[in-house]
């Protein structure tokens, strides 16, 4: 029992030292990748509705005949 107490605390000593380690962005830096993911995502969204609305419209041509 007091090893898993021991390891506990070590553990979060560790995460406590490896945030201090960390190299956090700036706001000009977290604003612009936050730009990128969304526009990224609105593309990848934009993109896939229209692969879906083509594969849709060609078996709708394959079925009708």
């Amino acid at each position: 029992m007091a090893g898993i107490i021991k390891g506990t605390g070590e553990f979060f000593r560790d995460i406590v030292t490896e945030t201090k380690k960390v190299t956090w962005p700036t706001r000009k830096e977290l604003f612009k990748y936050t730009v990128t993911v969304v526009v990224t995502v609105v593309f990848l969204a934009v993109f896939f509705v229209l692969v879906d609305l083509g594969i849709t419209q060609i078996l709708h041509l394959i079925t009708k005949q």
